[in-house]
């Protein structure tokens, strides 16, 4: 399996030199590049012919997709998981298709928030407010560790967790109310929180902290609209990541799509160069992926629309732009995804050299995969 990933990884490289060799019809360096920065969702159970996910792999390069359970927009419970049989089935598809190995990526946190269920035949583990409640740390492994044998199995080898959101808000409708937190003491979020990466990288399965630089004291759904933080978010919430941040164990992190005029007057995090670059980046020397939140949730998609969201997350320094592809549907919006951007690099927007380094560090992250599965 690693000799085949490094050989992904190798045509990759190999496409990328050759660019300027190829025909008119084959892909760019620039366009490989791009594509690797979009995360797409899509639907089926299975892998037909005509799926439109096939071009966003193939002829758009996505970097990589997210499976969910249910259909928001049908709202179905059928969506890309079934069972396990036909998850491992999904994902060897999907990753056939791809020249570079994908990021293959589901929300697997426990408790409420789960894709992989006891019903589908899955094993399930406890909620973050659970472990945190129960003062043992080692229960945070386990569940990490169950978790990332799972997701292994699936052939999934990304996790959207855990959250490290502290708990400062009781009615928060999107954290506290799902028991999404560890704890209201930052100290005990980052402890469990790195228990359970802890957990996940023992079974070779990438992390996602999220969602930065803090959601827990909200009192709106981001998924619904506008969301401010400004008069309840504190300086403490930054704690949990800047703790795993320095202890070498995050992979990857989440910005969340919240309004905080203590740290930037004008945008959400997610579209915030003060926040991605400046504290996050230079503040918190962080050197690994930054992941936006579903860009199609209204806080984002409804405030600024597709392109100008795509540009200043971009223009932020986001290196991966999810979409869900989930509370809305639209064929093709891999590829829809990767039109735009390149357009903004053509318009003179978004520079090549920006481009080039999310690639770099994805591409760092992939050919770490390739090294975990020796």
């Amino acid at each position: 399996m690693r000799k085949l990933i490094v050989i992904y990884v190798l045509v990759a490289i190999f496409l990328s030199g050759c660019a300027a060799k190829k025909s008119s019809n084959g892909p760019s360096e620039l366009d490989i590049m791009i594509g690797q920065m979009v995360m797409v969702g899509f639907r089926g159970l299975q892998l037909n012919a005509d799926n439109p996910v096939i071009r966003d792999i193939r002829e758009a390069h996505i970097g990589g997709v997210i499976l969910f359970s249910k259909d928001c927009a049908l709202n179905s419970t059928v969506r890309n998981i079934e069972g396990p049989a036909q998850i491992s089935m999904l994902t060897s598809g999907l990753q056939s298709y791809a020249a570079t190995p994908l990021f293959i990526a589901v929300d697997q946190e426990g408790g409420v928030i789960k894709r992989l269920t006891g019903e589908m035949g899955f094993q399930e583990t406890l909620s973050a407010a659970e472990l945190g409640n129960s003062g043992d740390p080692q229960r945070a492994y386990r569940a990490g560790k169950i978790t990332g044998r799972t997701l292994r199995t699936a052939g999934i080898n990304m996790d959207f967790a855990p959250v490290v959101d502290v708990n400062r808000n009781a009615s928060n409708p999107v954290i506290a109310a799902l028991q999404r937190s560890f704890s209201d003491d930052p100290r005990i979020v980052a402890r469990f929180a790195e228990a359970f990466i802890d957990g996940l990288h023992s079974e070779g399965i990438l992390s996602c902290m999220k969602h930065f630089p803090g959601h827990g004291s909200s009192r709106g759904d981001s998924h619904l609209g506008f969301t401010d933080v400004t008069e309840s978010w504190d300086s403490s919430e930054l704690y949990p990541f800047q703790k795993i941040i320095q202890d070498n164990k995050a992979d990857m992190i989440m910005t969340a799509h919240v309004f905080n005029a203590k740290l930037d007057r004008k945008y959400p995090a997610t579209l915030s160069r003060r926040v991605i670059q400046g504290i996050l980046r230079r503040g918190m020397g962080f050197q690994g992926l930054v992941v936006t939140d579903d860009m199609q949730m209204q806080a984002v998609s409804g405030e600024y629309g597709f392109k100008e969201g795509v540009y200043r997350a971009v223009k932020a320094g986001a290196d991966i732009l999810l979409f869900g592809n989930n509370l809305i549907f639209e064929p093709g919006l891999g590829t829809k995804a990767v039109a735009t951007l390149k357009q903004l690099v053509h318009e003179g927007k978004v520079t090549e050299r920006r481009i080039r380094q999310s690639y770099e560090r994805i591409m760092r992250v992939k050919e770490g995969l390739a090294d975990d599965r020796k």
